[in-house]
C-alpha cells in the first residue's frame, strides 16, 4: 500500500469515527479487533480477559468517538483506548503483577490466569493485503515463556515494552499514547529491558521462528503417539534433563526428567484410553488430550498440552484445562473417525 493510499485510508477512518453511523463504526473497529485482542493478551496473559477488554475497548471507543481529534490514525486511537483499558484492569487486579522473587522467571503454575492462545486467531491478525504497519506475530513475542516473563514488569513498563519492542512504535508515538514524555518512555523501556535481561533463560532467546518447524511437529507426533499408548518410558526419553512441567491454574510444578517422567507415569497408569489431536498455540506445537475412562464409551476433553522444544527435546510442557477448546475449534466430546 502506497503512503498516499495509506494517508487516504486514515482520512477515511477519521471521518468514520467522527461522523459515521454505528454500522460503519463497527466495520472500522472490527478491522482492528484481531490485533487488539493479541495486544490485550500480551498485556494480561489471559485470552478470556483479552476478549473482555477488547469488547470494553469497542464500547469506550463508541462512547468517546466525539472526542477523537483525528491527530493520530484511528488504529492508534484504538490502541490508546485498549492499552488504557488493560492498565485500568491491572490497577484493579494488583495480584496480576508477579513479585520478582528469587530472580528467575516465574513458572506458569505461579500465574493461574495464564491461558493459551490459538494460532488460528494469530493468523487472522494479518490477512492478505493488510496495511504494512500491522506486524506479523512471531513466536518470540507470543510464546508462553515470554508471556510469563513480562508478568514481572509493572504495568506501565509492560505497556511500553510491548508498544516499543513488539509493535515497533516510536518513542514519540508511545509517549503520545500513554500521555507521558519521551524521556519517561525511554526510561521505562530501559528498565523493562534490564529486568527481562536479568530473568530471561539462556535458551529462550534462541526462539526466532514464527511457526512450529517440521522437526518440532515430528516430535509432537511421537509425543502424541507415546501418550496414546500410555508409554511413560517413551515420553520420558523425549524430555530434556531440566524439563519443566506446569498445570495452570493448578499449583503443580515439576522440574527435571525424573520428576516429570514419574508424574506422567503416575497420570497415565490405569487412567483409561487416550486420544490426542494436533493443534498449535502461541506459535508452539500443542496437543488436545481426550480421555475415555474405564466404564465410559466417550472420549471427553481432558487438557491441552503446549510444548516448548529446544534442540530436539521437550524443554517445557504447560498443560491447560480444556475450557478454551472452543477457541481452538475443538469439541468437548471427541468421536474417533474410525468409530
Amino acid at each position: 500500500m502506497s503512503p498516499m493510499t495509506e494517508d487516504h485510508r486514515h482520512d477515511d477512518d477519521r471521518e468514520l469515527v467522527r461522523h459515521g453511523d454505528e454500522h460503519a463504526f463497527g466495520v472500522l473497529a472490527e478491522r482492528h479487533r484481531g490485533e487488539l485482542r493479541v495486544h490485550c493478551y500480551r498485556m494480561l496473559g489471559s485470552l478470556t480477559d483479552a476478549e473482555d477488554l477488547v469488547q470494553e475497548t469497542m464500547l469506550r471507543a463508541w462512547r468517546s468517538r466525539s472526542t477523537y481529534a483525528g491527530r493520530a490514525s484511528a488504529r492508534a486511537w484504538l490502541y490508546r483506548i485498549a492499552t488504557n483499558a488493560c492498565l485500568d484492569f491491572l490497577r484493579g487486579h494488583p495480584e496480576r503483577v508477579v513479585p520478582v522473587g528469587d530472580g528467575s522467571a516465574p513458572p506458569p503454575s505461579e500465574l493461574p490466569w495464564l491461558q493459551p492462545f490459538p494460532d488460528s486467531l494469530l493468523d487472522g491478525v494479518q490477512p492478505e493485503g493488510m496495511q504494512p504497519d500491522v506486524l506479523a506475530v512471531t513466536r518470540e513475542t507470543i510464546e508462553l515463556a515470554y508471556l510469563a516473563l513480562i508478568q514481572l514488569l509493572p504495568p506501565n513498563q509492560r505497556a511500553v515494552l510491548v508498544l516499543r519492542d513488539v509493535l515497533g512504535w516510536s518513542a514519540a508515538e508511545t509517549a503520545d499514547l500513554l500521555d507521558t514524555s519521551v524521556a519517561s518512555v525511554t526510561s521505562a523501556l530501559q528498565r523493562a529491558r534490564d529486568s527481562l535481561g536479568r530473568h530471561r533463560g539462556g535458551d529462550d532467546a534462541a526462539v526466532v521462528t514464527s511457526r512450529p518447524t517440521a522437526e518440532e511437529r515430528a516430535l509432537l507426533g511421537r509425543y502424541m503417539d507415546a501418550h496414546a499408548r500410555a508409554d511413560a518410558a517413551a515420553l520420558s526419553s523425549m524430555l530434556k534433563e531440566d524439563v519443566r512441567f506446569t498445570m495452570p491454574p493448578q499449583p503443580h510444578h515439576f522440574v527435571g526428567r525424573t520428576a516429570v517422567g514419574d508424574f506422567i507415569g503416575d497420570s497415565l497408569r490405569n487412567a483409561g484410553a487416550f486420544r490426542l489431536v494436533e493443534t498449535t498455540a502461541n506459535r508452539s506445537p500443542a496437543a488436545a488430550n481426550y480421555l475415555r475412562v474405564p466404564g465410559d464409551d466417550t472420549f471427553r476433553a481432558l487438557s491441552l498440552d503446549v510444548l516448548r522444544i529446544v534442540d530436539g527435546e521437550v524443554a517445557e510442557i504447560t498443560t491447560f484445562e480444556p475450557e478454551l477448546f472452543g477457541f481452538f475449534g475443538l469439541p468437548q466430546i471427541w468421536v474417533p473417525r474410525d468409530r
